[in-house]
């Protein structure tokens, strides 16, 4: 069965409730109440892949609090791997807040300098778990991720993964772009740069892109990815596709209902694209399998939609055998 390890981040979520304000305060004073969750971007990415019936793991470092064994049983009950999840004594996970506006675009709020999960590259286990990365099909991380390590943490990190890519394994990098989480641009150009000259395959988009280089054309934008396969989603939902042997456009089908939370958006297209390809689907039939996903998870509030509003699971063809990288 094909394997799947989304490295990253995990915090708890606070997300302003519906309705009205918390007691003794007025809307005048900003306050609120707020629901608790959990999120993270590829976590979300892992939850979906678990829920497409992939087999994958998270890999991360959470604190030995109770809200980390929170963690841990929501991830075993969503079928997501927590035996790479290391755990540190006295440390905790990150903190964010969420506030949406009318059209379901949100913003952030982030409380998460001194998560555990900052710490996962420079661990006395990290060599292990690294190790590890050549057991998989597929390596998963985000631009999120690698914000979150030192130059050391993330050279480690590129090293590991360039010697899995060596027995098969496929590096996929998806560009979520935060600009919050980086010391300033230069520093994520340069981190991009590497990630894409090590990658498989890139799943970015025009957001998070021009935040990186303004002013440029899709075509400029595209030129950059030296990777093999490219998923580059617009503005609008289509997204160009460049793969060995071709060129595409996908448009997504048109919405049928209204969109309440733009949250996971991206993290859930990731997951069924890498699904289908895992399971044996070209490239073009692996967009059309995110945009589905995508255009219904932001149907619903929050980055994970309840288990009953997935979409009926779809047969692919059997998943290749893994092949060493020449």
């Amino acid at each position: 069965m094909a394997s799947v390890a989304c490295i990253g981040e995990c915090m708890v979520e606070l997300r302003q409730a519906q309705g009205g304000h918390s007691t003794g305060q007025s809307a005048g004073q900003g306050g609120g109440l707020y629901s608790r969750g959990f999120g993270g971007d590829t976590l979300n990415t892992a939850v979906y892949l678990a829920r497409l019936e992939v087999k994958v793991d998270y890999l991360t470092a959470l604190g030995d609090d109770a809200l980390s064994d929170e963690m841990i049983a929501a991830w075993n009950a969503e079928s997501v791997g927590t035996r790479r999840v290391m755990r540190l004594p006295g440390k905790l996970p990150g903190l964010y807040m969420i506030q949406t506006d009318a059209k379901g675009e949100r913003q952030f709020f982030h409380w998460r300098d001194s998560a555990a999960a900052r710490q996962l590259m420079s661990l006395p286990e990290t060599d292990e778990l690294l190790n590890s990365l050549m057991s998989y099909d597929i390596v998963y991380l985000s631009a999120i991720t690698l914000s979150i390590y030192d130059a050391p943490g993330r050279e480690r990190l590129f090293a590991a993964i360039k010697r899995a890519r060596l027995l098969g394994t496929r590096f996929v990098f998806d560009t979520n772009f935060r600009a919050r989480g980086w010391p300033d641009r230069d520093v994520a150009r340069e981190v991009f740069a590497a990630a894409f000259a090590a990658a498989d395959i890139v799943l970015t988009s025009t957001e998070d892109l021009l935040a990186l280089y303004p002013g440029e054309s899709h075509e400029q934008l595209m030129a950059r990815i030296p990777a093999p396969e490219l998923v580059f989603r617009l503005a609008e939902p289509v997204s160009l596709l460049r793969f060995p042997g071709g060129t595409s456009e996908v448009r997504a089908e048109p919405m049928t209902k209204p969109v309440v939370d733009t949250t996971a958006a991206g993290d859930s297209f990731a997951a069924a694209y890498i699904a289908a390809r895992l399971a044996g689907s070209e490239p073009v039939e692996a967009a059309q399998a995110g945009h589905r996903l995508a255009s219904l998870v932001i149907c619903y509030p929050g980055a994970i939609i309840p288990g009953y509003a997935m979409p009926p699971k779809k047969r692919h063809r059997p998943a290749t055998t893994r092949q060493a990288t020449k």
